[in-house]
């Protein structure tokens, strides 16, 4: 049995994620903070289709065609580089069978 002491000094100066956030990005609500979101949905949105894209065994070349895109567009999407449009995003997920729901809450 491996037993594990925390040194409750160095715990008590951590810093929760919320402030770590709030220091680097901005509270919510403010520009700075919004952009970060918005990149990081971006990267979120992106990693899900590019998991999607692998689990059915395609390429980017391949899945480029069937939406009518360049390959280089998909990687642009899949490496978050790309600020990628709704209709673009539904292409896609329609391309690899994927469906969504909008719920309003």
């Amino acid at each position: 049995m491996i037993m594990i002491t925390l040194n409750r000094d160095k715990l008590a100066k951590l810093r929760t994620s919320s402030e770590y956030f709030n220091e680097k990005y901005g509270v919510e609500g403010t520009p700075k903070r919004k952009d970060f979101e918005a990149r990081a949905n971006t990267y979120y949105y992106a990693e899900l289709l590019r998991e999607q894209r692998k689990a059915q065994k395609l390429t980017q070349q391949q899945l480029a065609e069937k939406i009518g895109k360049k390959r280089e567009y998909i990687s642009q999407i899949e490496r978050g580089n790309s600020d990628m449009q709704l209709s673009t995003f539904l292409q896609i997920a329609n391309a690899l069978g994927l469906r969504f729901a909008m719920v309003v809450g």
